[in-house]
């Protein structure tokens, strides 16, 4: 029985979450951080703007660099376990062809180096010449006749047909998208998540245009795969927002705004994972496929996939959530949610102030009573100081009720002598 009082009063020992509980990492996995995303959206809106223009610019100034299927040119490939991509762009520069694109496609036995120019600036008797000088360059170059050089023009046209159908794709997606938005959520929704997709297409071109990576049909397929990635995001925020609101916002416990911060804060740590976890192998490809193995035809799709995963990771939570909470405030009813917890807010802010401005008034009161006392020294040996006992000499000693005092008895005295 002792054993066992003696165990159930004994302390147990803390499990290491609970150690860990006021690390950042613990508040992440938890949802206990309180970050303030739609307080500070003019930092994110300007980050966005910022990046957004300078792209902008540059794709004014400099283009984006497309590829032979969208503005036409001619392409050799040579099929060669032997001939690099280094030494297949020295031999077609020593002709006088600039501004080459040589990818490496394919690998072991079935290895294809292909080459692109464009050569419509040139005359046509030119061009039949160019053409000619580097298909013998390549066949020199990879030790095999200039018969195993395949020789191909492509047409602006067919990638005039590509970039129309593109747009139409991206317009049916951008409508099919807001209906189904709003009829799951709310117009507003879908009008926020429409703005973060505008912003993820319009950060990737600049980016593209910036730094010039050449723009393929596979540019194109992973731009809107990673706009699907964005939305998708975008909703799983939305989602939870839409609970937040029907049990704290209606109730009038919170205003929108603070329901989104919640929200985001609540699902933070999914989309970080969520996006690391799709960007790591998008490094794999860029850096181990496209760098070291040499399949340089992963490089086109990996980079769109990764700058664009990059922008929509940051869309929904920086632009989208905000863009949200601003739309919805302007509501009447949730604007005046809002005034109204603010005016708590500074009333009980008031009242605190108040509150500890008469504490500490009492403090300086009830100090200001205690001087003397303190002031009144005492000697080390004991015995009262001179001023000390003169008062108590002439301090009047109490009487209580009933009690006779030593000057009683003689006045009767007194009395009976007379």
């Amino acid at each position: 029985m002792a054993k066992a009082k003696e165990a159930a009063g004994a302390v147990l020992p803390v499990a290491p979450e609970h150690q860990e509980e006021g690390s950042i990492f613990h508040r992440l996995y938890h949802g206990g951080t309180a970050f303030q995303f739609v307080a500070h959206r003019r930092r994110w809106y300007l980050l966005s703007s910022v990046v957004i223009l300078v792209g902008l610019a540059a794709l004014g100034i400099r283009g984006l660099n497309l590829g032979i299927e969208f503005k036409g040119g001619t392409s050799w490939e040579v099929t060669n376990t032997q001939l690099t991509v280094t030494q297949a762009r020295n031999a077609v520069s020593s002709t006088g062809v600039k501004q080459l694109t040589v990818v490496s496609l394919g690998s072991g036995s079935s290895t294809t180096i292909e080459v692109q120019a464009d050569l419509s600036v040139y005359p046509a008797s030119e061009k039949a010449t160019l053409e000619s000088k580097v298909t013998d360059a390549l066949a020199a170059a990879a030790h095999v006749p200039a018969s195993h050089v395949s020789l191909n023009d492509v047409g602006p046209t067919w990638g005039g047909e590509i970039t129309s159908k593109a747009l139409r794709a991206l317009i049916g997606f951008f409508i099919a998208i807001t209906l189904y938005i709003t009829v799951r959520f709310e117009l507003k929704m879908a009008v926020a998540a429409l703005i973060a997709v505008v912003h993820d297409i319009l950060v990737t071109v600049g980016v593209y245009a910036i730094v010039g990576f050449q723009v393929t049909p596979a540019t194109v397929i992973a731009v809107l795969t990673i706009l699907g990635y964005s939305l998708y995001d975008t909703i799983v925020v939305f989602d939870r927002v839409q609970e937040n609101v029907k049990g704290m916002v209606n109730s009038g416990r919170m205003t929108y705004s603070d329901a989104v911060d919640a929200s985001m804060n609540q699902v933070l740590m999914r989309s970080l994972n969520t996006s690391i976890v799709a960007i790591i192998p998008i490094l794999s490809v860029l850096l181990i496929g496209a760098e070291l193995l040499g399949a340089t035809t992963l490089q086109d799709f990996g980079l769109a996939l990764f700058v664009g995963l990059a922008t929509g990771a940051y869309s929904s939570i920086f632009i989208a959530s905000p863009v949200l909470a601003q739309l919805k405030e302007r509501e009447p009813r949730y604007k005046a949610l809002a005034d109204r917890i603010a005016k708590s807010q500074t009333e009980s802010k008031a009242g605190k102030r108040a509150a500890k401005q008469a504490a500490a008034q009492q403090d300086r009161q009830a100090d200001t009573l205690g001087e003397p006392a303190a002031e009144e020294a005492i000697p080390a040996t004991g015995t009262p100081a001179p001023e000390a006992a003169e008062g108590e000499r002439k301090r009047p000693k109490l009487v209580e009720p009933g009690q006779r005092t030593s000057s009683a008895p003689r006045r009767r005295q007194g009395h009976k002598r007379r």
